[in-house]
């Protein structure tokens, strides 16, 4: 019975030490909610790709170094890192935006509308927010500003990471993304543990959804070649056909999910993208490629994804005279939540947005370079609602759209509940 009890009395002197701040942490941020969103139109507005966002990190250090914060700048080339030390001892709490735009042509009418162009990828195009990475970053600034007002409360340090090229970087021959970067450099060394958000246009704003253990996809980029015998269209026999080789494996690689996978646990994807093989309507070619996406839960299936695919090009191919190359690159790892970093951090969550905006999120096949955090320390990803009061999440324009758009109503609570995350867990550490 003690060691039961024992954990209960701690939990109830620690939630009535974090209630001291917390009615002053939505004093606080109820006061700066005009100006977040003023935040948040402004770098709408002027939007950078991944490892440009020279404009948005002078804004962020500016403001860091008017609040008294200690600032490091250029980290992982436009990063900005900023240290604030509580008056007491204590943990080092990680918190974590994302700062990068993507090359869309934004159609959203707005007053704050980006009319940002330039070349990528050798195409002309547009600039713009449209993943919500600009809430992410005003969203912080005010967390930081929150946090700054009650510095000599504060037990522990807290670390402010803006990061850039959460969308990676993409130069011939390269490929890289702004938090494995930041780890490289050394940015999680001192840290305890690591929180951030990110938001939703399919989530009604004022909720919070989250998920314990593996809750975004690993993501992996998939290359195979099949190599036959070129001969004549009229006379397949004489060769060997990579191209029915290669039918044949894109089905094939469809049963991993439906006999290979339990699909009760979670979720996986393998989707070829593009096929490339011939030249003309009566040569049969030497070779067929193939690329796409491989999406997982956790290492485990990860390598059990990686091993079917490989076995099932190698043999279909095989069976068919043909010969296969297969190349899986991994990229991002998956989030995966700390289970008891959750369950701590739950009554943060139903504090600061009440318990039944707080909802149970299922697995999401899309991915974010956060899981790279994670694999250094524990960390609690979470999402933010910003889709309208009453919106229908089915009709409303994804991420990543050029009609991406934001209720900012919910940005006031992102502001909250990340400073509760934050004093909450100090007091859990005391």
């Amino acid at each position: 019975m003690k060691k039961i009890l024992l954990p209960l009395l701690l939990l109830s002197s620690t939630a009535f030490a974090q209630s001291k701040l917390r009615p002053s942490i939505d004093q606080k941020a109820a006061a700066i909610e005009t100006k977040v969103i003023d935040w948040r139109r402004d770098i709408h507005q002027h939007p950078e790709l991944g490892n440009e966002e020279t404009r948005t990190a002078k804004k962020v250090a500016d403001h860091l170094l008017a609040l008294g914060i200690e600032v490091q700048e250029g980290v992982a080339t436009t990063g900005v890192v900023g240290i604030l030390r509580g008056g007491k001892p204590g943990p080092m709490v990680a918190l974590r935006a994302d700062m990068d735009a993507l090359p869309v042509t934004e159609r959203v009418d707005l007053p704050f509308k980006s009319t940002v162009t330039t070349t990528y990828n050798g195409q002309q195009t547009g600039v713009m927010h449209a993943c919500g990475h600009d809430s992410h970053v005003a969203i912080l600034m005010g967390v930081a500003e929150v946090l700054a007002g009650m510095k000599s409360h504060l037990e522990g340090s807290v670390k402010f990471i803006f990061q850039p090229a959460e969308e990676g970087i993409y130069i011939p021959g390269v490929t890289s993304w702004g938090a494995k970067q930041m780890v490289t450099e050394g940015v999680m060394k001192d840290v305890d543990v690591i929180f951030g958000l990110h938001i939703s246009a399919q989530t009604e704003a004022g909720k919070i959804s989250y998920r314990s253990g593996p809750s975004q996809a690993a993501v992996d980029n998939l290359e195979i070649i099949i190599h036959g015998t070129q001969a004549h269209g009229a006379s397949p026999w004489s060769g060997v056909d990579p191209i029915v080789a290669t039918s044949q494996i894109v089905n094939g690689l469809q049963t991993i999910l439906s006999r290979s996978i339990d699909v009760t646990q979670n979720p996986a994807v393998v989707t070829i993208g593009a096929i490339h093989g011939g030249i003309r309507h009566n040569i049969i070619p030497e070779k067929v490629e193939m690329i796409g996406t491989i999406r997982t839960f956790g290492e485990q299936q990860q390598e059990q994804v990686h091993q079917r695919i490989s076995e099932i090009a190698t043999k279909i191919a095989e069976s068919a005279g043909a010969r296969s190359e297969v190349k899986i690159t991994k990229l991002y790892p998956s989030i995966n939540n700390d289970p008891k970093l959750v369950s701590i951090m739950l009554s943060s969550m139903e504090s600061a947005a009440g318990k039944l905006n707080v909802e149970l999120d299922l697995p999401k096949t899309y991915s974010e370079d956060f899981s790279f955090y994670q694999q250094e320390k524990p960390g609690f990803f979470i999402g933010l609602g910003g889709m309208k009061k009453g919106g229908d999440p089915t009709k409303t324009p994804s991420h990543h759209s050029p009609d991406f758009y934001l209720d900012e109503s919910g940005f006031v609570l992102g502001v909250r509940v990340m400073s509760y995350f934050v004093v909450d867990y100090m007091g859990m550490k005391k």
